[in-house]
């Protein structure tokens, strides 16, 4: 259940990952209806579901939710059937943590990358990019686009990451449908977005699959997305019984 949680830690955050921050440059593209009078970004909460497809053709479901003050801090809480808590996780500037009631243990780290240092399959991720996805920011923070034209009847764009790295994405009616790169292992990836609703006046997507080599194993089904609303101390605490065992990194 632990290594499954980092699965889906990690592919959410990877999912994140193609968001950045509002600011950018004269080359920068996002998608998003921001309304006139934006709410500040200094809380926002999201309910999603996740769902897992498995190699072996199980599949596995989690609800989830995020809170989350942008760059400062957050907190990530999944259940498991019958809302059993599977993870807790707590991140703040000065440290995050990570507790598996069910299995009695935890894990704490330091920075803004969050993860298992000893496990290869299961990369640190950047906690910073999660709430982005949330407010319907689905390009990276600033890309160059490098061409625009047409693609078996389907309009493409190819653009550079800041990195350097090349993606293609297709894009109508204000909406990035998907995001097309390749994978570390050379083989493609891609990540769908659609049904997009509007959630306190920004348009996110509440559907968002991914796919590898043709094949989907994650779908998140967005349920609700509030900002601007203040939370309880209590949820910047997450205490961890003695009788929990560290994870050992």
């Amino acid at each position: 259940m632990r290594s499954l949680f980092f699965l889906v830690l990690s592919v959410v955050f990877f999912l994140a990952g193609c968001a950045g921050s509002r600011g950018g440059d004269a080359g920068a593209t996002q998608a998003g209806t921001v309304p006139a009078a934006e709410v500040p970004r200094d809380s926002l909460r999201a309910k999603f579901q996740l769902k897992i497809m498995a190699e072996e053709g199980k599949v596995q479901e989690f609800d989830a939710v995020l809170f989350s003050v942008p760059g400062k801090r957050y907190r990530l809480e999944l259940t498991g059937p019958l809302g059993i808590g599977v993870a807790s996780m707590l991140w703040q500037e000065s440290g995050w943590q990570m507790v598996f009631p069910t299995e009695k243990l935890y894990v704490k780290g330091n920075g803004y990358m969050v993860g298992l240092l000893n496990d290869a399959s299961l990369p640190l991720v950047h906690i910073h990019q999660i709430a982005a996805l949330f407010e319907g920011i689905l390009l990276p923070e600033k890309i160059t686009k490098e061409w625009s034209g047409d693609s078996a009847g389907v309009p493409v764009t190819r653009a550079k990451e800041s990195t350097g790295r090349l993606f293609t994405y297709n894009e109508s009616e204000g909406h990035v449908n998907w995001i097309l790169r390749q994978g570390r292992d050379g083989k493609p990836e891609k990540i769908s977005f659609s049904e997009f609703g509007t959630f306190d006046g920004y348009d996110v997507p509440k559907s968002i699959r991914f796919e590898r080599d043709g094949k989907m194993f994650l779908d998140i089904r967005v349920k609700k997305v509030t900002r601007g609303k203040s939370f309880s101390l209590g949820t910047w605490r997450l205490n961890i019984p003695k009788s929990f065992k560290p994870v050992d990194q």
